[in-house]
């Protein structure tokens, strides 16, 4: 591919706008790495956000870009991608993140980003532009990553239970606010390798259409560590209105089920990470926080409240790709 013609300051308006999304899918996110912890009290709120920024970024020494490969070469056709889409693509994911921010509501900036992918890319060329097999993998773990989480949230719980019903509730907390801090870690840093990682694939798909690097190169290295450095600073600012939701009204959560519903979380996205498939972390805690409080006593989760967040999560691709294909026109007009 030979490139398509993009000045410099396009270029950069761009890339600018695409680490702005992840700042925000930092800020978004937050609350998914460290609700739990903060609901607990096994942290402040401050450090805690202090503390999941850093295993997000030091999540760059642990993933292969196995998740950017995807989004940005396993989506779309890469030969119909240009400014204009990457711009669509950008502004769906960015307007359904701040509109679900603002109603405190957990959605996922994965798949706002993949759904403004989708709108901008069908928007420019139909539907011959998407590549099935990475379109139907993303779908198919919008079902399974909160299962999963789920599930082991659940067994993990039941297990603890099972091993320590003839331990003093006090002497379980002492113990279990301690390893929360490992199991914290642990989601956060598959959360920054699996969410960076969405971005820097954006920036190389728009890096590959300029033809500014090619297929067959690997990621400049200034696109790896902007990423990580811009979900992690969006992880320390946080947002709060959706940590109230995760953490206190969907289920009340102590320290032993705080680390159960993390350590579910932060295993399945280390698994998905290294298979390099891109998922939802707000699916995939949610679904261990359920799991956790389902394990207990049914009555123990606000099932009304899961079901918001489940419509949440079944509009954000089509609704972030409405938003995305208005964008790409728009951007026909302005770019």
């Amino acid at each position: 591919m030979s490139g398509i013609e993009i000045s410099f300051w396009t270029l950069a308006l761009l890339v600018m706008l695409a680490l702005a999304f992840d700042f925000m899918n930092g800020f978004h996110d937050a609350a998914n790495s460290i609700a739990t912890i903060v609901s607990t009290g096994v942290l402040k709120p401050r450090t805690a956000v202090l503390w999941a920024a850093f295993f997000n970024v030091v999540a760059i020494f642990v993933f292969q870009l196995k998740v950017a490969a995807t989004i940005g070469k396993g989506t779309v056709d890469i030969s119909i991608v240009d400014h204009y889409v990457v711009f669509g693509a950008l502004i769906g994911a960015i307007s359904w993140n701040l509109i679900t921010w603002w109603y405190g509501i957990p959605s996922s900036s994965s798949h706002a980003l993949i759904g403004g992918i989708v709108g901008a890319a069908v928007a420019k060329a139909g539907f011959g532009a998407l590549i099935s097999a990475g379109i139907s993998k993303v779908l198919l773990f919008i079902v399974l990553s909160p299962l999963i989480g789920f599930l082991i949230g659940m067994l993990l719980m039941v297990g603890v239970s099972w091993l320590l019903f003839r331990t003093a509730p006090r002497r379980v907390d002492h113990w279990f606010r301690r390893l929360q801090l490992l199991s914290a870690s642990l989601y956060s840093l598959g959360h920054g390798g699996n969410d960076a990682q969405k971005t820097i694939g954006i920036i190389w798909m728009l890096l590959l259409a300029a033809g500014v690097t090619k297929a067959d190169e690997s990621v400049p290295t200034w696109v790896i560590v902007s990423c990580y450095a811009a979900i992690g600073l969006g992880t320390m600012f946080g947002g709060w209105r959706i940590v109230k939701t995760m953490g206190q009204r969907l289920t009340k959560l102590r320290p032993v089920g705080g680390f159960c519903a993390e350590t579910a979380g932060g295993l399945t996205l280390l698994m998905t990470g290294m298979l390099g498939i891109p998922v939802s972390t707000t699916h995939t805690i949610t679904g261990a926080i359920v799991g956790v409080g389902s394990s207990q006593n049914k009555r123990a989760v606000h099932w009304g409240l899961a079901g918001t967040i489940v419509w949440a999560w079944v509009l954000t691709i089509p609704a972030s790709a409405a938003i995305a294909a208005l964008a790409w026109w728009v951007g026909r007009q302005i770019l």
